[in-house]
């Protein structure tokens, strides 16, 4: 017999691309299988979706749709929500939630090596995007009123190297601050690369940047149906770009990146503007007062134009703070960014968690 030797077992980094094993991944927050929770922590809408949705889904289980491929354009949402926005069908891109279209973003403009400009502190899976395509970040602070300086619309990094994409959340996370459309086309006008805006909390804010998309031919808008339409359990977003971007993108993007029932889903889900209309009042209706509560605890509550609040307290560390709410069944999201600091981002609730949330954190 011959002697047969068992190859040693390498280990999973010894597989993989250097800068992936060596990359940290995005963590998403907490998801909680089991008990009963108030879930404060991942900016879910406390609400049922449009009851439109509902219909919709049941319908298109009937006959023979599942078994079929979907519409790889998702021809019949871009037709409504191209209606909604007052652009044509070909200005839009969908996408397996704005998560999806953020790496297609990414992939089609940034090359390894290259470099991408994102603010800090914001989404940190703008820079795991980065990673995974093997480029570069060039973070720009933001000051402490969560305004951006004018370096973030430079061409090139401090050291030449040019940017070949800049991404902007607005409304941006931690903060819900919003900067104005104004400041965001000042930016893009000095920047040579494309702009994406993040306008995943867009419907929350009191204004928006779609109107840049007709004016600057490099800007970009993406938006989700998980916050505003309460559809974070489907996925599904959209982009809005002038015709020509949409096209390039579309050589990017996975041949069916969403599914027949997240389609038919948004489909009804934006058609029903009065539906949206009513739940972003009631929102902000208790953004305000949870805002205002915060205060009189003794907490710094950011001025939000997304469904969370921001809050910092000058003596008490969060970490605790975090750790004992969630001893009692309330997850809000603690965050610490390096070099900045910490707090505590509170989700915007029924008005029945809210009332639940204040009354503990009263007695820690």
């Amino acid at each position: 017999m011959p002697n047969i030797s068992t190859p040693a077992t390498p280990t999973a980094a010894a597989l993989v691309r250097s800068d992936i094993a060596a990359l940290s991944g995005y963590v998403p927050g907490e998801q909680p299988q089991g008990g009963k929770w108030i879930k404060l922590n991942t900016n879910e809408n406390p609400y049922p979706p449009s009851p439109a949705v509902a219909r919709a889904i049941v319908a298109t289980t009937a006959g023979r749709t599942l078994a079929k491929y979907p519409d790889p354009l998702a021809t019949v949402f871009r037709m409504r929500a191209a209606e909604v926005l007052g652009v044509s069908p070909d200005w839009i891109l969908c996408g397996n939630g704005s998560d999806d279209l953020l790496t297609i973003l990414v992939r089609t403009f940034v090359g390894a090596g290259e470099w991408l400009r994102i603010p800090y502190p914001s989404y940190i899976l703008y820079r795991t995007l980065a990673g995974i395509q093997g480029a570069h970040c060039d973070e720009c602070h933001y000051n402490a009123d969560w305004s951006l300086d004018d370096r973030f619309g430079a061409a090139s990094t401090t050291a030449g190297d040019p940017i070949k994409l800049a991404i902007i959340a607005n409304p941006n996370s931690p903060s819900g601050t919003l900067l104005p459309p104004v400041r965001v086309a000042a930016l893009a006008n000095r920047l040579a690369c494309a702009v994406v805006v993040d306008e995943a909390y867009g419907d929350f804010a009191d204004a928006n940047c779609l109107d840049l998309v007709r004016q600057n031919p490099r800007v970009i808008v993406t938006r989700s149906f998980s916050k505003s339409y309460a559809l974070a359990g489907l996925r599904f977003g959209f982009a809005v770009a002038q015709p020509h971007v949409i096209a390039e993108l579309q050589k990017v993007k996975d041949s069916y990146n969403c599914d027949t029932l997240s389609i038919a889903a948004a489909t009804a889900a934006i058609d029903d503007q009065a539906w949206l209309a009513d739940n972003r009042a009631r929102i902000i209706a208790t953004r305000r007062r949870l805002t205002d509560a915060m205060r009189s605890l003794g907490y710094h509550a950011q001025e939000s134009q997304a469904n969370f609040v921001w809050c910092t307290h000058p003596e008490r560390p969060h970490k605790p703070i975090y750790e004992a709410l969630k001893a009692q069944g309330i997850l809000i999201r603690f965050m610490h960014y390096a070099g900045w600091g910490d707090g505590l981002r509170i989700t915007v609730g029924t008005d029945e968690e809210i009332d639940a949330f204040l009354a503990c954190i009263k007695t820690i």
